[in-house]
């Protein structure tokens, strides 16, 4: 099928689905296959499959936050059963950089498939402490180096590293080569000439494979809806130096874990201000020790200390970094401006410094945290107030940049809900691309590429599956809707206790409510129910019917629904349970 209006939103039934699905599974089509199983039309679990004849290699395994409306899940991975399908396939899996949503489904992966997994080095030491937490789960892992300029090759394919800028140490986007032609994927990115550590992007070798040619360029989308360019990372510096400067007493700086720049930055100004450096919270200290391993942070011997000796400085020589930039009840900040945390509490005099963005959906946790901050007499800075935060990923400016350079006869706007794919898809057809050259795609679509065209050939399971504990995919829809009927509505339960051998009630059944209606209501709804219940058994003994049959065929629930909806206008999870005493 060709491709007419790609800027749209493919659609197709169930069955269709299943029908070209099964009719590409013994396809010896000679196309360049890309299939997305994470990151398009949401933000995270980032996992894309690439397959030219019998060779497929992965970009990516990540993973995603539950939404409000999935109470009980832990987080959501990538569904693999295209992997599973085509395991015999499988040569390799190339990360692009160590952020949960883009490794954090490897523990899962790794112990179903043994493959090869590609990373630079920070990325690497993530993803080996990240399967040590999930203890020996996964048996001798073959994660191997990929440094920026490294050329692998898996089958059919050369993968070629390059180095990006993104808000965590050795970023890479990864340069494809296929028989067809180069797929250039960016990964996440932005363009950053004087970055604090480490080098600039590599914008040299992207124009020179644009000017060779490039087949298909997968690009980062997130910030697509942002005009201009980026701030480098070397002007938070300066900022934290300026409000270092200001501060009377302690300063906390909650920024993401992960961003070893900013982390860098907040110990330069430190030093500058001969105040020590406190990390606080766990995944900052392991973030601190991967990166402090691989001599990715320059600080003098004595300017980190131990939280038990934060008793030892004067306020005003202190810096405590922390997790929580984002309100999460459980990370350290939270528990710091909540009096929850076992070794520091705010102070009047405190700066608080949040270094990040808010992530849409978290504004309320954010705000409360703030407030908090505020009413213990902290002076609170964040992102509204002061340019104490830049993104990790491109504005338009730089997208555009990135696309000029490229030239590729096919865009795929990737990472991003449907908005961000749709204005980026937009914005390269403003500047001349061919709308039937840009590709809209949605997890588990097929898309088979050629030289001059492209055609979705079929779908496969794309919508992810949902970790609940220790448990993978043992939560469906089912589970969930009653789940949200429990946090929403409640639960009445009741016991009712009857003598097989008489057919007779043994007392009255005993009606319990939870999270249903209030106390007050309570008891004339209790009534209510156990007067239909009576009700019921009579007629059940009036016909000579068994009561347990009777209470266990089903109208006894169905009424008991209707009458709590009728009195309460809800509708609570109903259980029943006919106890039989001889």
């Amino acid at each position: 099928m060709s491709s007419n209006n790609p800027i749209q939103s493919r659609s197709s039934s169930a069955r269709s689905r299943k029908q070209k699905a099964q009719r590409i599974k013994d396809s010896k089509s000679p196309g360049l296959r890309i299939i997305p199983l994470g990151g398009l039309r949401e933000v995270g679990k980032n996992m894309t499959c690439f397959q030219f004849m019998d060779d497929l290699i992965i970009v990516d395994c990540g993973l995603a936050f539950p939404d409000e409306d999935m109470p009980g899940v832990d987080i959501i991975i990538p569904d693999f059963s295209y992997v599973r399908e085509n395991k015999d396939k499988l040569k390799a899996v190339f990360i692009t950089h160590g952020h949960e949503d883009h490794i954090g489904a490897l523990p899962w992966f790794l112990k179903e498939f043994n493959v090869p997994v590609y990373g630079n080095t920070m990325t690497i030491k993530l993803i080996e402490r990240k399967l040590k937490d999930r203890g020996s789960q996964v048996k001798n892992p073959d994660l191997r180096l990929l440094r920026p300029g490294q050329r692998v090759g898996a089958g059919h394919f050369q993968v070629e590293s390059i180095h990006v800028n993104h808000s965590i140490a050795d970023s890479n986007a990864f340069a494809i080569t296929t028989p067809l032609g180069v797929v250039l994927h960016t990964g996440d990115f932005k363009i950053d000439y004087t970055p604090p550590t480490g080098a600039p992007i590599n914008l040299s070798r992207i124009a020179e494979l644009g000017r060779k040619g490039i087949l298909a360029l997968i690009s980062d989308s997130t910030n697509i809806e942002v005009p201009g360019s980026t701030m480098s990372e070397l002007a938070i510096g300066e900022k934290f130096k300026e409000l270092f400067a200001k501060a009377s007493g302690r300063v906390f700086v909650a920024t993401f874990s992960s961003n070893v720049y900013r982390l860098q930055q907040v110990i330069d100004a430190a030093e500058a201000e001969d105040r020590k450096v406190c990390l606080i919270g766990r995944s900052m200290l392991n973030i601190f020790e991967v990166a402090n391993s691989i001599g990715y942070l320059r600080h003098k011997a004595d300017t980190i200390i131990d939280i038990n000796a934060l008793d030892n400085h004067k306020p005003e020589e202190l810096v405590l970094v922390t997790t929580g930039s984002q309100g999460e009840s459980t990370a350290a900040l939270s528990k710091i401006a909540f009096a929850e945390h076992k070794n520091v509490e705010i102070v009047e005099g405190d700066t608080i410094i949040l270094s990040s963005s808010i992530i849409p959906g978290n504004e309320k946790p954010i705000y409360r945290m703030i407030d908090e901050l505020y009413r213990r007499g902290a002076d609170v800075i964040y992102a509204s107030l002061a340019d104490v935060h830049v993104s990790g990923h491109a504005y338009q400016e730089e997208l555009k940049l990135i696309y000029h350079l490229a030239q590729p006869k096919f865009f795929i706007p990737a990472h991003g809900e449907y908005r961000h794919l749709h204005l980026h898809a937009q914005m390269v057809q403003q500047m001349g691309h061919p709308k039937d050259k840009i590709l809209l795609l949605s997890n588990g679509d097929i898309l088979e590429l050629n030289h001059n065209e492209s055609r979705f050939i079929g779908f496969t399971e794309g919508a992810g599956v949902l970790i609940d504990g220790s448990g993978m995919g043992d939560v469906d829809k089912w589970v969930l809707r009653d789940r949200l009927r429990l946090a929403e509505d409640g639960v009445v339960s009741a016991f009712i206790a009857i003598d097989p051998d008489r057919n007779i009630l043994l007392g009255q059944p005993d009606i319990i409510a939870r999270g249903f209606i209030y106390d007050s209501e309570i008891g004339s709804t209790t009534i209510s129910c156990r007067n239909l219940i009576e009700k019921l058994v009579t007629e059940a003994q009036a016909e000579n019917k068994p009561l347990s049959q009777a209470l266990k065929s089903g109208r006894l629930e169905h009424e008991l629904r209707r009458l709590l909806f009728e009195k309460t206008r809800r509708r609570p999870v109903i259980l029943i349970s006919v106890i039989e005493i001889n």
